[in-house]
């Protein structure tokens, strides 16, 4: 046997949800090109065609936006466990809990019928934000805000958050972030989910564990820590262009560069940077553009002279987004999650429907022909 580390490169299965081309920077999603949906579709609309493999025509997607608005309200046994969590509760331990707390009232939660788990598919997409404006605003010693009738999932969303609607530009700001992050091949976390339904397990503990899977700092979390790395800069009152000099010089990572995948631009991350600079411009605060940007031209200066090429990933540029939206830095993995449900949904549509246990092997490098001794002489 050769063990590969990370899995990397190996084919697991088969999918007709996306593809990405590394080294072109490509990200397809059914055929459609991730700038194309971007641009011109809804995070309704992309949910569908994750589902369907096809954009749906007004009809469909009026049918589907009337069953995403009436799963958005939670029950009571959910909210009341939400309101118990620890006000300083992990915000993606807290979603996590809530989704299983979800599975115990759902009567279909282990049906794995194809048609229950589509119905199971609107539930979570459709409930997932309530959860966490939920969270949020409970831990804030604040009234939880109910889903409003006709709006779509980002403005209702904000809605939910802050207790009023969001301009157009806030609303759209996000919801094509949403269309950014709503799926990515075979990532870590939709892996994680397609393995427990490879045990013939429910979708709610496929997703629990894709949402564990999630929640690693080396998978959904590395937002919050370009994040972390901003206000770093900021705090210190170096040049941002100094402060990366020096965390090179001492072999640190700057975090939102680099890709496991892409080995040209991410191109999620050109679609971000220009909605954060409509955002950042329509507000006049344009300082975590500007020091992301002096942070960006630095890292392509010093990996030139080195040789390399980095580029800034879609983390770099959401982290700047979402603080600028007003969302605390530690709902944005949580955010991701709200998003990449219709991912992961789509997959376990696609692992039910093709399944087979995912069992691989482990190459054993440990010793051999050990013998047991007496317990009185080890």
């Amino acid at each position: 046997m050769t063990a590969n580390t990370g899995l990397e490169g190996v084919v697991i299965g088969q999918t007709n949800l996306s593809a990405i081309n590394g080294e072109k920077g490509e990200l397809i999603y059914v055929g459609y090109d991730i700038d194309d949906l971007a641009r011109n579709t809804t995070f309704e609309e992309v949910a569908f065609l994750l589902w369907n493999l096809r954009l749906p025509n007004r009809t469909e997607l009026e049918q589907i936006t009337r069953e995403l608005e009436a799963e958005q309200e939670l029950n009571d046994y959910v909210l009341n466990i939400i309101k118990a969590f620890p006000r300083d509760a992990d915000s993606m331990a807290a979603l996590r809990t809530a989704v299983s707390a979800l599975a115990l009232t759902d009567p279909e939660a282990n049906d794995n019928s194809d048609a229950a788990n589509r119905r199971k598919a609107i539930r979570l997409t459709a409930k997932i934000p309530t959860m966490i404006a939920a969270f949020d605003r409970s831990r804030k010693g604040k009234n939880i805000v109910a889903p409003k009738k006709g709006l779509s999932t980002a403005a209702n969303f904000l809605y939910m958050l802050n207790g009023e609607e969001a301009d157009e530009l806030r609303v759209r700001t996000l919801d094509a972030a949403l269309v950014l992050h709503a799926e990515h091949g075979m990532n870590a976390s939709t892996f994680a989910a397609r393995v427990t339904a490879a045990t013939l397990s429910d979708m709610y503990s496929a997703v629990v564990s894709a949402i564990g899977t999630l929640k690693g700092a080396s998978h959904g979390g590395a937002n919050m820590r370009v994040m972390e790395t901003l206000n770093q800069i900021r705090e210190s009152g170096q040049e941002p262009g100094e402060w990366v000099r020096q965390s090179l010089e001492r072999k640190e990572r700057i975090m939102g560069f680099g890709h496991r995948v892409y080995k040209a631009t991410d191109p999620r991350a050109t679609v971000l940077r220009e909605l954060a600079d409509k955002i950042m411009q329509g507000g006049e605060e344009t300082s975590w553009l500007d020091l992301s940007d002096r942070v960006r031209e630095t890292m392509s200066e010093e990996m030139e002279k080195k040789g390399k090429k980095i580029y800034p990933n879609v983390d770099f540029f959401s982290a700047s987004v979402y603080t600028t939206l007003g969302i605390d830095m530690d709902l944005f993995t949580p955010i991701f999650a709200m998003s990449r449900i219709t991912g992961w949904t789509a997959h376990l549509f696609e692992q039910y429907t093709n399944n087979r246990l995912i069992r691989p092997k482990a190459d054993y490098q440990g010793p051999r022909g050990l013998t047991v001794e007496p317990i009185e002489k080890r």
